[in-house]
């Protein structure tokens, strides 16, 4: 039986490296235009997704997974990439960022907090308490409601 021909892993990185990026116009062209299939597929694999989650060694397999990747790639990755996408990616989700903070700050606007004590006075608390309590019960209404 014959065996396949497998390029060695340098020259198979050096190609998608080569390659890959000029590959852009074909990602934003039909990424974009691919969104309602990607809503669609995602909200139908939540069982799927639940499942996977729940399986009894999935910490095993997540530690894993950690361990695989390590502490170094997550450094060499945050300088080699993440520092040059954070200031754009924050610009880019300025206005997703305001949608979604909105709720959260009208709800504050409406939460009458105790009136403050001396410092240190346990009854202080109470004002984070009050404040806890309305983010927390806004957080729920807003999931069980959807988009």
């Amino acid at each position: 039986m014959p065996k396949l021909v497998v390029k060695s892993r340098e020259e198979t990185s050096a190609k998608w490296v080569e390659e890959t990026p000029r590959r852009s116009t074909y990602y934003q062209r039909y990424t974009a235009a691919a969104a309602g299939q990607w809503e669609a597929n995602t909200l139908a694999a939540a069982t799927t997704y639940k499942n996977a989650i729940s399986a009894p060694d999935i910490d095993r397999r997540f530690v894993g997974g950690v361990k695989r990747a390590g502490a170094a790639k997550f450094a060499r990755k945050v300088t080699e990439v993440g520092v040059a996408r954070f200031a754009p990616g924050v610009s880019a989700a300025k206005t997703d960022y305001e949608s979604a903070i909105a709720p959260y700050l009208d709800e504050l606007a409406k939460i009458d907090v105790p009136p403050r004590k001396p410092r240190g006075d346990p009854g202080n608390l109470d004002r984070v308490k009050a404040i806890f309590e309305a983010l927390r019960k806004k957080k729920l209404a807003m999931l069980a409601a959807g988009p």
